[in-house]
Formats: structure tokens, C-alpha cells, sequence
């Protein structure tokens, strides 16, 4: 169950639903997961500065169980990530950071229970 969070200085216009499923999809598969198990949120128009400046920009979070938990995987979601985003937000590479965290099963809470047993 993957996580994907969006934090930008962009407004809400921006990230239209269209976006938001564009975005699901493409991550889901270039974290090889399933599209039904993404779970995406994305908080538009916040106040940010990026190295030394207010201009557009996006910090993208990716939470996820068994795919991010190496420097080599998340090169590689890293670079067919980023243009995604370039192309649908019309931002330089520059005006973009990935954060990747690995989860264990234990720490995401689902029907009750944790991933560890369902």
C-alpha cells in the first residue's frame, strides 16, 4: 500500500482529478503495485521555498512497503518519476525533490489490523 504525498506552492487549479489518477497510475507502476493500493494526497498552494526561492515547486513524498528500501530502486523510481512531473507540471528538475521511506508491514494500519496479517 503506497503512500504518495504532494506537497506544492502551486494552486489547487493545478491538480485537477485527472491529474491525481494520472499520477496513481503512473507511480503504481513504477513502483510495480497495484493501482487499487495507492493511496495519494496532495496539498496544493502552501507557502515554500526551495533553494532560496518562492517559484513553483513540488516536494513529492513516496511511502512504500518492499520498493523503496534501496538507493538503486529509488534511482530508478527517481528517474521515471521525475518526468512525469516535468511534463504535467511544467517545472524543471531543479523545482522538484523525491523523498523516499521504506515501510515495514508492522507500520501500516489496515481493517483493523496491520499489513503483517492480512
Amino acid at each position: 500500500m503506497p503512500f504518495i504525498d504532494l506537497e506544492s506552492n502551486l494552486p489547487a487549479s493545478k491538480f485537477s482529478e485527472d491529474f491525481l489518477k494520472k499520477l496513481g497510475s503512473k507511480t503504481a507502476a513504477i513502483l510495480g503495485k497495484p493501482e487499487e493500493r495507492m493511496m495519494l494526497v496532495v496539498k496544493p498552494g502552501l507557502p515554500m521555498l526551495m533553494g532560496g526561492t518562492c517559484a513553483p515547486c513540488v516536494i513529492l513524498s513516496v511511502s512504500a512497503i518492499g520498493v523503496t528500501d534501496t538507493a538503486e530502486k529509488n534511482k530508478e523510481h527517481s528517474a521515471n518519476i521525475f518526468p512525469f512531473l516535468i511534463g504535467e507540471l511544467g517545472l524543471t528538475e531543479d523545482r522538484i525533490v523525491i523523498r523516499f521511506y521504506a515501510l515495514e508491514p508492522h507500520q501500516v494500519g489496515k481493517k483493523g489490523t496491520v499489513m503483517s496479517y492480512l
